[in-house]
Order: C-alpha cells, then structure tokens, then sequence
C-alpha cells in the first residue's frame, strides 16, 4: 500500500489515530474494498515457503509482499448489509424455532411488594405415582462438559407428553434464556416446578423462564418451584414474580408486571443429603383464555436484544460516528463478545489526555438487571444531550455489555459454558476457558499503558437485599483522605437519586474469597475507583419509592444518574467533591466516637463507614491522587461543566454562606495536603470557584424507559 493511501484511508477513521492504537489487539474492521492494493492468494504462488491456501493474503507494500490473513464475513456480527451472527448453542440442547419476543412497557404506577397475611400455605410434594410429568427437558444432561456448539443448537423433532385437549397447562422454555426442567402436574389446577441447574453444574437454581399456554381465564392456579438453594431471598420480603401475556400486550399495550397472591418462600426438605431446599409458592388468575403467557424471575434481555440494540447503533450515522464496536473475543461457543469505545473523534494529540471510564455488565447472565441498567447507560452516553456530549468530549469509554453471552443463551444463572463463575476468574490465565475475562482484564491493562483509568464499574444483580448500591475496595492505611476517596463517588449518587441508591448499603473491603472478582483485580491493577454496582431484583426502601418494585424504567434511569454523578465527581469546581468528603470525614467522627463510648482499641483509620465491611487491604495505588483530578483542565479550550453552571443563578442568592463554604474548603484543603504528603502529586495546585446547593438541586426529567 503506498503511503499517499494510507493516509487517505486514515483520514477517513471516525476515531483519532491515538485511540485506534489502543485496539490493535483486536480485529480491524476494514472491509477489503477499502484495500487499494494488489492481492494475491497464497496458492498463486510456486514458493513451498507459502502454503497453498486461499485463507492468506499477499500484499504488495512498499516494495514487498506481506502476508496477512483474509478477513472472516460478517466480522463483528453487526453489519447493515446482512443479517445478525446467529446465536450458537451446545449441540445436544433442544431450541424451538418460535422466536420470543416482548414488548417495552412501564406501569403508570408503580408496583407495590407483596405483603403477607399470615394465611399462605407451604405446599409439601412427596413423590406420588399419581402425578403427571408434563415437562421434561432431557437434554441438559446428555453431556458432562462443553463438548462444542452449533447453531440453533439440536433441532431434532421436539415432544410434548401431552396434547391440546383437555385443561392442562402447555409449558416450555427451550428457546433464548428460558429455564426450566421438569413439570409435575400434581392437582387439576395445581403444578410443581423444578428449574435447571446451570449447565454442568449441579448448583446455581435462581433463574426461571418459561412459557405457559392452554390456561383457562378466572381460575386460580398454584406453581411451586421447589429445588431454590438459597435460605434467603427477596420473595421472603414481598417481591413477586413477573408475567407476561401476549394478549395483553396487543391488545393493550401491556408488557411485564409483577403479580401473584399466597406468595410464600420456604424450606420444604429436613436437609437429606447435606443439602436444603426452598420452594417458591404463588397463585394466580389468568386474563385471557387459550393465551401465551411467560413467567420471569426478572426483566429478560437476551443475547438477540444486545446484538439487535448494537445493530440499531451502527446503522444510526450519527451515533456510530463516536461509537465503534468491536468483538473483543468469542466465547467458548464461538459467540461474539462485543466491546465499545465511546468518545468523540478527534485527530490531533489531545486524545491522549482524555480520562478513560470502564463499565461491564452481565457476567452473571441471570442477573439480567444490570442490562437493563447498561441500557440505560448507552442510550444517555450515545444521546444528543450537552451532558452527554461533554462526557464524550472528556473521557474514553470501554464497555462491554455482556460478558457472558453463552450463559445468557442457555439461560445459567451464574455461570459460563465452563461450569465456572467468570467472577471469581479474573486472575486465571486459562485464556481459553475463561476468555471473556481474559481479554477484559488484559485490554484494562493496555489502556491504563496509554491513559489514565479513573473508574471501573462492574453491573450486577442481587438477590437477596434491595435498593441499589456499589462494593468498593480497602483504602490507603497511610492516608485517611485516600481512603475516604473511594467512598466519595458511591455518596455522590446516592445524592443524586436517593429513592434508588444506599449509600449505608456500600461495602469496602477485600475479602479472600472475592480476589478473583473483576472489582478486586482492577484495584490491585490500580485503577482507585474500583466497584462492583448491585441492583436489587426487587426494588425500594428509600423515599418515594419505598415498598415498590423497580421497573426497567427505573433501572435504565440509573444509567443517566451514573453519568450525572461522574460530571460530578470530576467537576473542576471541586465544591461538591469537598462538601461530600466533608460528610464522610463527620460521618467517621461519628462511628469514631461510638467507638470511643465502646472502649474500642480499634485504630480510626481501621474503622469503617459501614459496620460490616473491613478496611484491610493493600494500596490500590501510588499514582497521581484523584483529588485534586482534572483541576488542569481549567487551563484548556474547554471546561468540565455541569448542569448547575446553566443554573448558576442560584449562587447569587447564597452570598451570606460564602465567608463560611470558603473557610470549610481552606480547612479541607488544609488537611488534604497534610494527609497526602507521602503521595507523588503533578498537577498544578490551581484555584476552584465555589457553588452553592449541591445536594438541593432538582434533576430534570429524563424519560428514560417506557
């Protein structure tokens, strides 16, 4: 290729030439068109250097033939000009040719928990000969490992064991993410449900999904799944399980709702074996005769709805300008894992100054919330905004939005096609068993060569507390401040959406058994912000939202309530960045004096913000400190705003607090420095400029969801 088209084939790259240096682990994403070279195959050639094969390509550069691989079709499974990769399954698993599909609905209300009257019963099925089997799903056992996978899985004739013409209930639950194993009909209007451990696995019962139909409308029906694992589980504090009906959906626009009455979660075993086992209890009244309905443990969202979501992106010419996606390796299954880069194309030398965010979700697939809250995520980072373009003027985002596509397939609840937790492998250097993480975790590793990471963010489920929160890791023994900072962006969004997110529900610390995890391992590499965000499955205890369950709209809105609170942590106006360690630092003095009542030895540094997380740990970090981040930027064409700085016309009314918000931060300041003295610091100690009301301020309504 001569130099004059390699600059014109440069030139036409939608991000600068710095940040493609930061993929070229990855697959260029250049068709062969674009290649204005000749091309010979390798079997044009006599030479028995070069093997006779089609699949390498001999260029002529620079006065030289190198070879190089033909790109594969279809490179990153999202094209306009042809269809989705196709899912691919482990071939012995039995896949429906019905593609299941659901309508995005919110409630105009919001959902209340269930609340217990004290009259539910505990349903006990001892095996009866009486009983008929009336879902059977065999081939989950046929192997004891992943042998290899195929697309559509096995699509041998499918049976049902019985027919269409009497009143029994038709269940199923082979297609994209269903889970469940056997059916037993046990009364006329009564059925017990056992769901499918994760595949190769004789563990990990939490995630159901499956369909019903032949029902008949008004009557009152009972489903028990009996094999849960768990002792505790949000059922037992009022969640419901979700519904859907596709008569409700055409006819009026209705998509998932909770429901369910008699709900009861208990043990229903003495424990043979060594092992307990919980059932789960509702009943419920269909609406419509002869309808299609499904039940859900959560929201779903399949490996289709990622990779229709990405194909949206990439045909839209706007957003695909600033948002490149790639495939950042296959799965063991040979499914693609897509990774994106989000950030403003720029061609000179200034993008290496930008800041980098990571954010990852779905490594355990049944946690299917945290999609919906990456969703929520993308479609503010990738909307037309000025917040949203000022966040990608100023950082470098890495996301990949599921991590474990071959679990979301099969429909696992925790783990991958290997029969392992993703999360606790982050330290393997088995590549071809665990390669979603694998290459996660050595693409963090080639960034923070190139730029600063200033916030990794893992998504994921809960089940067993509500509302939202973050585990973060251990702080600096040597420096209060550095171990306050850690604390400080996990508050900022608790101020920003309070009815969500807990911050007394946060956890810091390190324990053994979590060293695998991505959070811990993104510590130990030294990105300082380092955590793992939960949602419940069930929903609220804060504010308004109290006693009811989170819809999708509410789990996509914390995705503009994560950026919002990044705009805020990285404010050059550092005020409430230091009204918030503020509070932390009287939040310390606080526990320290119950400490101090209690006769506690403990050292203040050693004491915790919450009563049941530790502050043990190694540094995460002796580069540049993140509390005095991005006060450079004050000296460049454009400045970090937020909305405040549009309504800065509220300061005026505040000149009677000034004398004593400027005092507080000269103290702050005072003691940052002292506390800090042992950490290496370059950048310019500049002046901040004040405001006032932080945590009084109204957000304006986004319309994320529905």
């Amino acid at each position: 290729m001569s130099e004059d088209s390699e600059k014109e084939d440069y030139s036409d790259r939608t991000i600068s030439d710095e940040d493609e240096s930061d993929e070229d682990m990855f697959m260029k994403f250049v068709s062969e068109d674009l290649h204005r070279c000749a091309l010979l195959t390798a079997d044009s050639f006599g030479d028995p250097f070069f093997p006779r094969t089609t699949q390498i390509l001999l260029e002529y550069q620079l006065g030289r033939w190198v070879p190089r691989l033909r790109e594969p079709r279809d490179l990153y499974g999202v094209s306009s000009s042809g269809p989705l990769s196709p899912t691919r399954w482990p071939y012995h698993c039995e896949v429906i040719d019905e593609k299941v599909q659901h309508i995005d609905w919110t409630p105009s209300c919001p959902e209340p928990v269930y609340i217990p009257t004290g009259l539910e019963t505990e349903p006990l099925y001892p095996d009866s000969k009486e009983a008929t089997v009336v879902y059977l799903a065999e081939d989950a056992y046929k192997e004891p490992c992943f042998v290899y996978s195929r697309v559509g899985g096995n699509r041998t004739p499918l049976k049902q064991p019985v027919d269409y013409r009497d009143n029994t209930l038709m269940f199923e639950a082979r297609f994209e993410s269903g889970n469940l194993q056997k059916v037993v009909k046990v009364a006329e209007y009564e059925y017990q449900l056992t769901v499918r451990p994760d595949l190769f696995t004789n563990k990990h019962t939490q995630w159901y999904y499956f369909q019903v139909t032949n029902m008949r409308a008004g009557i009152v029906y009972r489903f028990t799944i009996v094999n849960f694992t768990k002792p505790a589980s949000l059922y037992s504090r009022g969640m419901r399980p979700l519904f859907y009906s596709e008569k409700e959906a055409k006819a009026h626009h209705i998509g998932w709702q909770r429901i369910g009455d008699q709900i009861k979660y208990y043990r229903n075993n003495p424990g043979q074996d060594g092992r307990h086992y919980f059932s789960l209890t509702w009943t419920f009244q269909f609406p419509h005769n002869k309808d299609t309905c499904y039940f859900a443990h959560c929201y779903p969202y399949t490996y289709t709805n990622l990779q229709e979501y990405l194909s949206g992106i990439n045909n839209d010419p706007v957003r695909s300008k600033f948002c490149k996606i790639r495939v950042l390796c296959h799965t063991l299954a040979r499914n693609m894992v897509y990774i994106l880069t989000i950030t403003t194309p720029l061609k000179n030398s200034d993008s290496r100054k930008r800041k980098a965010v990571i954010l990852t979700a779905r490594v355990h697939p049944g946690e299917t919330n945290s999609s919906w809250i990456m969703k929520g995520f993308l479609d503010y980072i990738l909307g037309n905004s000025s917040d949203a373009q000022l966040l990608r003027d100023t950082f470098v985002f890495k996301v990949v939005p599921m991590l474990n596509p071959d679990g979301v397939i099969v429909g696992n609840y925790r783990c991958s096609l290997a029969g392992r937790d993703l999360n606790r492998n982050y330290t393997s250097l088995l590549k071809e068993s665990f390669p979603s993480v694998w290459y996660t975790r050595n693409m963090v590793h080639r960034l923070m060569e190139k730029r600063e990471v200033i916030l990794y963010c893992d998504l994921h489920g809960h089940s067993r507390k509500e509302n939202i929160f973050m585990y973060g890791c251990d702080g600096s023994d040597r420096s209060k401040t550095l171990y306050l900072q850690q604390r400080i962006f996990p508050l900022m969004l608790s101020k920003n959406c309070p009815d969500k997110f807990s911050f007394s529900a946060c956890k810091f610390n390190v324990q053994k058994s979590k060293e695998g995890t991505g959070r811990v391992v993104m510590w130990k590499m030294g990105i300082r912000n380092s955590f793992t965000m939960e949602a419940t499955f069930c929903g609220s205890t804060l504010g308004n939202k109290r006693g009811t369950h989170f819809s999708t709209k509410d789990l996509e809105s914390m995705g503009y309530h994560f950026c919002d609170s990044l705009l805020d942590y990285c404010d050059p106006d550092r005020t409430k960045y230091y009204r918030c360690l503020k509070e932390l630092e009287e939040m310390e003095r606080h526990i320290t004096l119950e400490k101090v009542f209690e006769d506690s030895d403990t050292p203040v540094i050693d004491i915790t913000l919450d009563v049941e997380s530790s502050s043990r740990g190694s540094d995460s970090s002796e580069s540049i400190d993140s509390l005095t981040y991005l006060l450079k930027l004050t000296s460049q064409k454009k400045h970090l705003k937020t909305k405040k700085e549009r309504n800065s016309t509220i300061a005026s009314h505040q000149n009677a607090r000034e004398g004593q918000e400027v005092y507080d931060r000269g103290h702050l300041l005072q003691r940052h420095k002292q506390s800090n003295s042992d950490v290496k610091d370059t950048r310019p100690n500049e002046p901040d400029d004040y405001m006032v009301d932080y945590f009084r301020r109204q957000l304006p309504n986004q319309g994320l969801g529905e």
